[in-house]
């Protein structure tokens, strides 16, 4: 499977795949400066933990050619990197790729020098990104019986890091290896990105795929459709909790429930062994609107409230494994999620 035009790097501005159009357009945009960026992010323009941070990563370089001649340039630049920073609470991803571009910030000052070494960082954080979701797909396609049907939830592919995926880097691997029968994809309120987004993927790429609305997952495992649930993470907590799109909790719950496995997939990038647990997780509450509207069609009357959380964690006991590019770990808890990390 080659990898998707997520995000591409045109000399001096990041060009982006704008998935707010798919499937309906294959539209691009363009970033040349960091309000632009952040504005991607936030909008969901680019979305997905992995593809955030390398984005971001991507966003200090920019940070770094559009600063003022006449402003300090490391405070400058420290203050651009802080609003890429604010986008987006939960994903882990988008503060361990700054921190990697403020160090390398650090350590080549002057705005040429910095500019150079950030842009090797970033594609090197990109390359990295490609070859760890390789690793991912093989170690999770062995875990697959021949014939399986697997369910995922929300967009874990291409389109969600630097363009190969995290739990669709398993289902890619498992399709190749003549393992895979068909693939069914939770629709994932709010933004439908399993209905937009994995759909269209997996459509590209040949691989049949059935929508189905959220709450009929419970009914799918139940009546013995599915032979393993395959999910990624925004944030896993150093016990192995993890913090995914909301509905995944349920959908373990419902997964432990009839005894099909339950396998979450992310690169290392994704562990924050700083976080204990994830009760420690910071949710991020999207706005009213994605609920409330349809276009130009009301849903909801005005005096209805909305409860919007974009994530829900999913303790590690309902976890069967989480699949990294450094191996598989079984019954994730906290002595393995460190030595996964070491």
């Amino acid at each position: 499977m080659l990898p998707l035009p997520t995000m591409q790097w045109m000399d001096g501005f990041l060009r982006l795949l704008d998935q707010r159009k798919l499937p309906s357009e294959e539209t691009y945009i363009d970033c040349r400066d960091i309000d632009s960026l952040a504005e991607a992010i936030k909008t969901l323009a680019v979305r997905g933990a992995p593809a955030i941070g390398i984005a971001a990563a991507f966003g200090a370089v920019i940070a770094a050619k559009t600063i003022d001649p006449g402003e300090e340039f490391d405070s400058a630049f420290h203050s651009k990197i802080d609003i890429l920073e604010g986008t987006r609470p939960t994903a882990v991803n988008l503060f361990h790729c700054l921190e990697i571009q403020r160090d390398t910030f650090r350590r080549n000052p002057g705005r040429e020098n910095a500019a150079r070494a950030l842009l090797e960082s970033a594609i090197d954080m990109m390359q990295s990104d490609l070859e760890a979701s390789r690793q991912m797909g093989r170690f999770g396609a062995d875990l697959l019986k021949s014939g399986s049907v697997v369910l995922t939830h929300c967009n874990a592919g291409g389109l969600a890091t630097a363009g190969l995926g995290t739990a669709l880097a398993v289902i890619y691997e498992a399709w190749d290896r003549n393992l895979l029968r068909k693939v069914y994809a939770n629709e994932t309120r709010p933004l439908l990105q399993g209905a937009r987004l994995t759909s269209w993927e997996l459509s590209r790429a040949g691989i049949p795929v059935y929508v189905l609305p959220d709450s009929a997952a419970a009914s799918l495992l139940r009546n013995g459709e599915v032979d393993a649930v395959i999910v990624g993470s925004d944030r896993i907590a150093a016990n192995g909790d993890a913090a995914n799109k909301i509905g995944t909790y349920p959908l373990a719950l419902a997964a432990k429930e009839h005894g099909v496995p339950f396998y979450v997939v992310a690169p290392l990038s994704t562990f924050d062994v700083s976080t204990s647990c994830g009760s420690e997780i910071e949710i991020e509450q999207r706005g009213r609107d994605e609920l409330a509207e349809l276009g130009d069609r009301k849903l909801l009357p005005e005096a209805a409230g909305v409860w919007n959380p974009a994530f829900d964690v999913t303790p590690a006991p309902l976890i069967t494994a989480i699949i990294c590019e450094n191996g598989v770990l079984f019954s994730p808890d906290t002595e393995s999620v460190l030595s996964a990390c070491e």
